[in-house]
């Protein structure tokens, strides 16, 4: 008998215990949009950076990685052409690659005969244009990446106002969950920012390095085309 009923006793512990972890579960797991609803009315300004700068990377990234493609046999052709006499078809052949690259060519070409330095700063005023455009939507991934921060800290501050106004308002009431219960829902906005600003920081920097590659290849190729023009006429 004693035997039933110490089972029977460790069998009740055990569903205890086991309801006990299975509510404890069901507490602590939350989805991201229960977060982003007790984030408040900011969450809405966070979430939109958040898209915008994934927007801006996404078409930026395209961009540039379209811009950086050039046939490695380009130059070739244009030398040859050039040594040739053809210089229409050097700049037909320029307009049909759609790059930076060969848009510079092809206002240094238009240029020949001219002095070396006209040549030169034609060919730099087109580069400065096509790094200008690449560069386009830059400064308002750089403005996401360091004002979803601020929003996220200027929700966190208003949380925790929020939150000490109603344990003020409480009188002798003051309960723990009223303070604790306030910042908590306060937090959920600072990491929303966190999570943007950071995201939007590091796509800055990849846009950057990869907008820095494409520059290199226009410098490189640049330098190619002025010594083309100082080897002397055979």
């Amino acid at each position: 008998m004693l035997n039933i009923l110490f089972i029977q006793g460790a069998q009740g512990t055990i569903g205890t215990s086991d309801l006990a972890v299975n509510t404890t579960k069901a507490a602590v797991e939350l989805n991201f949009f229960d977060l982003a609803l007790k984030g408040g009315w900011i969450m809405i300004p966070i979430i939109l950076l958040g898209f915008v700068a994934v927007y801006i990377f996404g078409e930026r990234y395209y961009t540039i990685r379209k811009a950086s493609k050039i046939d490695h046999h380009f130059m070739d052709q244009i030398k040859s052409l050039i040594h040739k006499g053809k210089v229409d078809d050097a700049m037909m052949l320029c307009q049909s690659n759609d790059a930076p690259v060969a848009r510079m060519i092809e206002k240094g070409i238009s240029r020949i005969g001219r002095p070396l330095n006209d040549v030169n700063t034609a060919i730099e005023n087109v580069g400065n244009l096509e790094i200008s455009k690449l560069e386009k939507g830059f400064p308002a991934l750089a403005s996401v990446s360091g004002g979803a921060p601020m929003l996220g800290f200027l929700g966190t501050v208003m949380g925790m106002v929020q939150a000490f106004y109603n344990m003020s308002t409480a009188g002798s009431n003051v309960d723990v969950t009223i303070l604790s219960g306030g910042i908590y829902l306060a937090m959920v906005t600072t990491v929303a920012g966190l999570i943007v600003g950071i995201t939007a920081y590091f796509a800055y920097n990849i846009l950057v390095a990869k907008v820095e590659s494409v520059v290199f290849n226009m410098e490189a190729t640049t330098s190619e085309f002025m010594d083309l023009l100082h080897e002397p006429v055979k």
